[in-house]
């Protein structure tokens, strides 16, 4: 392969990669470079390049197909450039909280980005039993900047409608219609699952009223344009330390409720909560409350000084909008743990628990725990309300 930024498209290799990033001039002529390819997700190439000084930069490019499934699961190649004008976006926002995007390139479906390799996935920290005292309080500023200033209360509704417009997204946003919101409430040939699991499935998919809670949210997901969301905020989409954090992979940017992203959040967060002893337990499950607190107050702070909309001084109006945002959370954070665990992409901090006796145990406590957040989002009015329902689940007897 010819590497040029004006070719047509074709997958980079590492090598193909080195290639282009001297092409572009990162790297001081005569450098000595070394690339690993390092994505471990379905939709994207990832290749970390370094000089001998180990100064590095991260090469993103999108695959026209999910790894998951191969070539048979066509996608499209402009996630690339949706992915890049949502961090640009972001930077605006939260130029702490997301990586530096340094070039970006739409025939070739490349994003060329800051090297985060000094941080770590927050999914495989908290596994191993770390914490980032600051990840929540910072992902709470960064829900409430950027979904506030991407909606009609921090945004004029005509640039907001011409905003709108570079995030049409509608393939990865079937990815999500379908596979968080359908296909795990029904048989389904995309589902995945331990055949442990299947009596808990079946009466899962037996539940009329469930199935309607779900149907409720999935028509909210699909017509509440109500802010720009980064549409797969899960904690492999974050990395942290013990003082930074930063938000990547937004391919799946959309126009949607502004309880998706929180509810992703929260969900991922009682994936590793469930996963914890009693005694270690809280050092998690803080993380809803400090992310919840972080946003209210920061969302706020820029309700009161930055508002666009005349109805905002309304008294009760922002009550209100907190009130329908934690509700929706509730119950999108309930559909993305049944997700998880039973439909075609699961998280590590469930399939990663041996025994097989252990993580089925787990498992059916996920899906009851996702179940009843999806019944119980009217009833539930604080963090604190989802960590008494996940304790009420794990004392739960089968």
């Amino acid at each position: 392969m010819t590497v040029t930024t004006k070719g047509a498209y074709e997958p980079l290799t590492e090598s193909t990669a080195i290639k282009l990033a001297k092409e572009l001039n990162f790297f001081k002529e005569g450098s000595l470079l070394s690339c690993h390819e390092i994505g471990d997700g379905n939709l994207n190439l990832v290749f970390h390049i370094v000089d001998e000084n180990n100064t590095g930069i991260i090469i993103k490019q999108a695959l026209p197909y999910a790894k998951v499934v191969g070539e048979s699961w066509p996608l499209t190649l402009h996630r690339a450039t949706i992915e890049g004008n949502y961090l640009k976006k972001a930077a605006s926002l939260v130029p702490n909280l997301v990586p530096k995007v340094y070039y970006t390139n739409e025939a070739l479906a490349i994003t060329i980005m800051e090297d985060l390799s000094h941080l770590e996935i927050a999914r495989s920290g908290f596994i191993k039993g770390k914490d980032y005292p600051l990840l929540s309080l910072h992902i709470g500023e960064y829900l409430a900047k950027t979904l506030f200033f991407t909606s009609d209360f921090g945004l004029n509704q005509q640039e907001k409608k011409k905003l709108q417009q570079l995030f049409v997204n509608p393939e990865l946003c079937k990815i999500t219609e379908d596979l968080v919101f359908t296909d795990p409430f029904f048989d389904s040939e995309t589902n995945d699952f331990e055949p442990e699991l299947l009596s808990s499935i079946e009466d899962l998919w037996a539940d009329q009223t469930l199935k309607r809670e779900v149907a409720k949210l999935k028509l909210k997901f699909l017509t509440n344009g109500e802010a720009l969301l980064h549409g797969d905020l899960h904690t492999g989409s974050i990395f942290a330390n013990e003082i930074d954090t930063k938000v990547i992979d937004p391919e799946f940017a959309f126009f949607g409720p502004i309880g998706f992203d929180i509810g992703q959040f929260f969900a991922n967060i009682l994936f590793q909560s469930l996963t914890r002893t009693s005694e270690n337990r809280k050092m998690v499950t803080n993380h809803l409350h400090q992310a919840w607190d972080s946003f209210v107050k920061t969302f706020t702070q820029l309700w009161n000084n930055h508002s666009v909309e005349a109805f905002t001084k309304t008294p009760g109006y922002i009550e209100h909008v907190f009130s329908e945002t934690f509700k929706s959370a509730i119950g999108f954070a309930g559909c993305e743990i049944i997700r998880r665990t039973i439909g075609l992409s699961h998280v590590a901090d469930l399939d990663s628990i041996f025994p097989d006796e252990e993580r089925i145990f787990i498992k059916q406590k996920a899906l009851s725990l996702g179940k009843k957040l999806i019944l119980k989002a009217e009833e539930i009015q604080s963090t604190t309300d989802i960590e008494k329902l996940l304790e009420q689940v794990l004392k739960e007897k089968d």
